[in-house]
């Protein structure tokens, strides 16, 4: 293709295409306002009714992390670094089976909206708090990168004012959020799942045409070192290798999926257990479909452009921009086409921060709201949960200018998911697995794991990791024609290793801990705070009476989690009414919760009470 960086520019039809795509996401929105009724309990906004089924669920699951995030970082790492992320579809299936068979099964026999509602039950406020604020600020920093990503994209391809591409994304978002609740971010999650799989599909299919089929792609990867899917160096200073992705990897996206209020807020809404196990085994579908979409779509980057790097030839000035660079390239002659790929660039934001915006809302109202204002309406509830929607709309806003000097989109998304969701996922494991652990184990687990996951988080933001421990491919532009360009790049980039003088020059101005402990894997940020902060944790609970506590067994994982495996037949799969397992175990009161669950109205509606004793389960006597 082009060799001169000239490529084509949006049409008419691209803007119809990418209005189109925005219209029908706030009708989503507009049309749940209303439809039942609209939203009248903070539960029907907040929780849907916890009346959703497996498959939308699945789809808005899959939306949501795999987003704006993935269009355009994924092909730009594979284009640079080679396709070993594709080992990721490996991650993400022992994601999936964790957090349905370990984490799920507590929260929705618990029938919680808040996940940090959890650790209350199971430890105490203090505990409860912290939590809910980590998330919140994990949560608004997240999504101030994936309002960023798609802003460029725009700004790059159309030349649209990048800060007015943020703000109309925010605005979008936060009008079908407030109006729609949770139903409107599922359903406008599913619709622009779609237009996701529609954009990855014009830019691989054209790909493929280009370069006159799958054939010479992959040639040209082989040779171009690209297909180094597997790389066993155990060294947890390289940035990618088998391990990393896959350890490391795992404990970043469980937290992510197994903890996180965004994800978890979406499955318990489900009306039974079994579609909400349901959901997250369909969404793994859908995690494979869009990685490998993306993975193509960066090994068609690599072969078109083996001979000219648009980012070394200064056509481009960010990786990032890379993939809309290629639409604009190779789809110049459809109109309509480069508008898709924005509109699925653009989708991938809407559906992350319509649920980044709704789980923000539901922790404010369920943990910051609820508890102290306890005479609260269900009517005042729901309009202060529509407020808070549109607060963190105008917060996350803002906090998009953080992202524009955050470097690489897909790192520093993940990098935040660690320094944060790793110490919260120790926390919420230690509560689930370990029934000796109690509140001081707890609070002292998470802020020493904490801790330790921002120090390395924060080192690595301020000295990068020298290019030896990321392996960066070779990239040439000896097939570039300047002429019509200012640069006067002639010689091609680095090889995959950098010389001598080059690192013993960057060597001499950074500390010793730079090159040891803040070269660390950026995917080992979540798996250091997991690891300490329960290691902390149960050190510190057994030294202070851990082993004396009486925990109710609700809050724990137990065999009884297990049971449905016996049921799971073709005889009983039309259970569709058994919202909660019968238990068969006598109830235990806990002392470090006294006041467990009266405070939230979905004990109400739940039917879970002893074989033994007609008992109730959240403490409340019938």
């Amino acid at each position: 293709m082009t060799t001169t960086g000239d490529i084509g520019t949006f049409s008419v039809w691209d803007y119809v295409v990418f209005a189109l795509m925005l219209l029908i996401s706030a009708i989503i929105g507009i049309y749940y306002a209303f439809a039942g009724g609209g939203q009248k309990t903070s539960k029907d906004f907040l929780m849907g009714g916890r009346s959703m089924t497996a498959v939308p669920v699945a789809l808005s699951l899959t939306a949501s992390f795999m987003s704006a995030v993935t269009v355009l970082g994924t092909p730009a790492e594979v284009y640079r670094f080679g396709a070993m992320f594709s080992i990721f579809a490996i991650t993400y299936t022992f994601v999936v089976v964790l957090t349905s068979e370990v984490y799920l099964p507590v929260f929705y026999r618990l029938g919680i909206t808040s996940t940090y509602e959890y650790l209350e039950l199971r430890f105490n406020k203090c505990v409860r708090l912290i939590g809910t604020l980590l998330f919140i600020i994990q949560t608004v920093l997240y999504t101030g990168i994936v309002i960023y990503a798609p802003a460029l994209a725009l700004n790059q391809v159309t030349g649209f004012d990048l800060w007015g591409a943020v703000v109309a994304t925010g605005v979008v978002c936060t009008f079908y959020c407030t109006l729609g609740g949770l139903k409107a971010v599922v359903w406008t999650d599913v619709f622009q799942v779609g237009i996701m799989v529609a954009g990855f599909s014009s830019v691989i299919i054209r790909a493929i045409v280009v370069q006159g089929g799958i054939g010479p792609i992959l040639n040209d990867s082989y040779y171009g070192d690209r297909l180094n899917f597997w790389d066993f160096n155990p060294n947890p200073l390289q940035r990618h290798s088998f391990w990393t992705i896959v350890i490391g990897g795992t404990f970043t996206w469980t937290g992510i999926y197994g903890v996180n209020q965004s994800q978890v807020q979406r499955y318990i809404a489900c009306k039974t257990r079994f579609h909400a196990k349901m959901s997250l085994y369909v969404n793994l579908l859908g995690l494979w479909a869009i990685l490998s979409c993306a993975v193509l779509c960066g090994l068609a980057m690599y072969s078109i452009y083996k001979d000219c790097d648009p980012w070394t030839a200064k056509f481009v000035s960010a990786p990032d921009q890379l993939m809309p660079y290629l639409v604009l390239d190779i789809l110049r002659d459809y109109p309509g086409l480069p508008g898709l790929f924005v509109a699925c660039a653009y989708s991938g934001t809407l559906s992350t921060v319509s649920s980044s915006i709704n789980a923000l809302a539901a922790v404010t109202v369920e943990d910051l709201v609820k508890p102290y204002f306890p005479s609260l309406s269900e009517t005042k509830l729901s309009w202060i949960s529509k407020g808070t929607s549109l607060l963190y709309g105008a917060v996350c806003i803002a906090m998009a200018a953080l992202a524009s000097v955050m470097g690489a989109l897909l790192q520093a998304a993940l990098s935040i998911f660690g320094m944060v969701g790793g110490p919260l996922l120790g926390l919420f494991s230690l509560g689930i697995l370990f029934p000796f652990a109690n509140s001081l184990g707890a609070m002292v687990g998470l802020l020493v794991g904490f801790t330790f996951s921002l120090w390395v988080g924060i080192g690595a933001q301020i000295y990068s990791p020298l290019p030896i421990r990321s392996l960066p491919k070779y990239l040439s532009i000896e097939g570039c024609n300047f002429s019509t360009t200012d640069t006067n790049w002639t010689l091609t980039t680095a090889l995959p290793t950098v010389t001598d003088l080059m690192i013993e020059a960057q060597v001499s101005e950074r500390p010793a801990l730079a090159d040891e402990w803040y070269s660390l894997s950026y995917l080992y940020f979540s798996t250091i705070g997991t690891i300490i902060a329960v290691i902390v944790g149960i050190i510190v609970s057994l030294l202070s009476g851990g082993l004396k506590q009486n925990v109710n067994r609700d809050f724990l994982l137990t065999s009884q989690d297990f049971a449905y495996l016996k049921v799971l037949l073709p005889s009983s799969w039309g259970k569709e009414n058994e919202k909660v397992e019968v238990l068969n175990w006598k109830i235990q009161d806990s002392d470090l919760c006294p006041d467990k669950g009266t405070d939230n109205p979905a004990f109400s509606d739940m039917e879970m009470y002893s074989t033994e004793k007609n008992e109730k389960l959240n403490g409340i006597n019938p």
